[in-house]
């Protein structure tokens, strides 16, 4: 019976020689940039007797929401229902399983990139009846030409680190040997909520729909990059 080959350990970072010494340094990158978008979760509700009628008050709310977002047009770039649930709630007395009455809700994100559109449709949105408004929550998309900037300003400052430290030793720079991508990422992905709303079913006659739009203030955003590099310098004078 033969051993199986050991297998190769893997090489160990080269630390450089005395005819070229390596310098290694980390490069970083720290923005705050305006969002691009904000998106608003939309929470619809029914309620009736039996089920039907249930059912028909959320298809006639669900459409009015959905109608409602649309008439922005261009504001909006995204608009998607999610989770549907229509479920009996049944009564706690009594014998046996009668079911009192029955609770519909749907779900429905917006994506907008005006945010003065974004405002008034808040505010109309939090006027409809059974009709429920969280947001918005602040993001960049994640292609934003805004995460290339960081990742080639961090290179950039690992470069003028790693120049000064070699000028610091009255030499200079001769080649990138390494250099290693540990994250460039938004620290918060597409954002947090900031400010939340919402309109009770027993809220009074008095409308939000009819007063000035909300002012809502984007929050803004942060953008890390940090990468390694690694270079080789011609031999210093000690």
């Amino acid at each position: 019976m033969t051993s199986s080959p050991v297998e190769s350990q893997p090489d160990a970072v080269p630390l450089g020689t005395p005819d070229a010494p390596r310098i290694a340094v980390r490069g970083e990158a720290h923005l705050e940039v305006d969002p691009e978008i904000a998106r608003i979760g939309i929470t619809v509700s029914a309620r009736g007797t039996d089920r039907r009628t249930a059912l028909e008050d959320l298809t006639r709310r669900n459409a009015t929401v959905l109608d409602l977002v649309r008439s922005y047009g261009e504001a909006v770039e995204k608009l998607e229902t999610g989770a549907l649930c229509l479920s009996p709630e049944l009564t706690k007395h009594g014998r046996g399983e009668r079911v009192r009455t029955h609770h519909g809700r749907v779900h429905i994100t917006a994506e907008l990139t005006d945010f003065t559109a974004l405002g008034e449709l808040t505010t109309r949105l939090a006027d409809l009846e059974l009709t429920r408004v969280d947001g918005p929550r602040w993001a960049l998309r994640p292609g934003s030409p805004v995460h290339r900037t960081a990742r080639q300003q961090a290179v950039r400052e690992a470069v003028q680190r790693a120049r000064e430290y070699a000028e610091a030793r009255g030499t200079t720079l001769t080649a990138l040997v390494e250099l290693a991508d540990i994250g460039a990422e938004s620290a918060q992905p597409y954002g947090y909520a900031t400010r939340s709303m919402a309109r009770a079913a027993s809220a009074g006659p008095d409308t939000l729909g009819d007063g000035a739009p909300l002012d809502l203030e984007p929050q803004r955003q942060q953008v890390n990059a940090q990468v390694n590099a690694r270079f080789t310098m011609a031999p210093p004078r000690l």
